[in-house]
């Protein structure tokens, strides 16, 4: 039987807009952008795990988001640090968005050496400019610091990639507390990546925020 299979637009072409007139004057562009940044939630983490509750890259970047505005506050009113914490949010909420055109691909395969890890690297970044060419070019410029590094967000993107190790390391303590042994080698690597980062405002969540996620509902009140 023949398997229908979904054709992605060409990594690098202006593709997922069309333009036509309105009735009042200006010329609107039907973009995709949107319609593609919804499929995030079909997108599933950890694919070579198991999972006792599945975990998509539409709620892993909520998630992210909210822990690293919560690093930025920590490193402004703590660290005497100035980032910017609602830049650093937004950073988060688009990090894995190129995902909707890759997939995720398995930490074990896409570190499996440099070259892969070069690679891959290059099909997101890819895949992040094809995204951004499927905005309206007026907006094009907005999003572009969003999908793709920009050195002045540098400070920003280092709380966002300790969030994201952060996230990944309290997804591992759900799944150990749900009594999933699958998920314990990954606990200590992560949390030994996490410790390495050497940043004051992550070990500031670490010591105020983590321990509660090895508590039930019940002792949390």
């Amino acid at each position: 039987m023949p398997v229908a299979r979904h054709a992605l637009p060409a990594f690098g072409a202006n593709a997922g807009t069309s333009a036509g007139a309105h009735d009042d004057g200006m010329e609107h562009v039907m973009s995709h952008f949107f319609a593609y940044l919804s499929r995030m939630k079909f997108i599933k983490r950890w694919g070579l795990m198991h999972n006792t509750y599945p975990e998509n890259i539409q709620e892993h970047s909520l998630r992210v988001a909210m822990i690293a505005h919560a690093l930025a506050l920590i490193r402004n009113r703590m660290f005497a640090g100035a980032v910017n914490p609602e830049r650093t949010a937004v950073l988060a909420l688009y990090h894995d968005a190129s995902e909707v055109l890759t997939g995720d691909l398995p930490a074990p395969v896409k570190y499996f050496n440099p070259a892969i890890k070069t690679a891959y690297k290059a099909i997101e970044t890819a895949a992040a400019r094809t995204l951004c060419q499927m905005l309206p070019a007026v907006l094009q410029a907005d999003y572009q610091g969003l999908l793709l590094p920009d050195a002045a967000d540098r400070v920003h993107r280092e709380l966002v990639t300790a969030a994201d190790k952060l996230c990944a390391y309290l997804k591992c303590l759900e799944e150990r507390g749900a009594g999933n042994p699958e998920f314990a080698k990954a606990e200590k690597a992560l949390r030994a990546s996490v410790d390495a980062l050497g940043l004051p405002e992550v070990r500031y969540f670490l010591d105020t925020f983590v321990p509660s996620f090895r508590l039930t509902l019940d002792e949390l009140e």
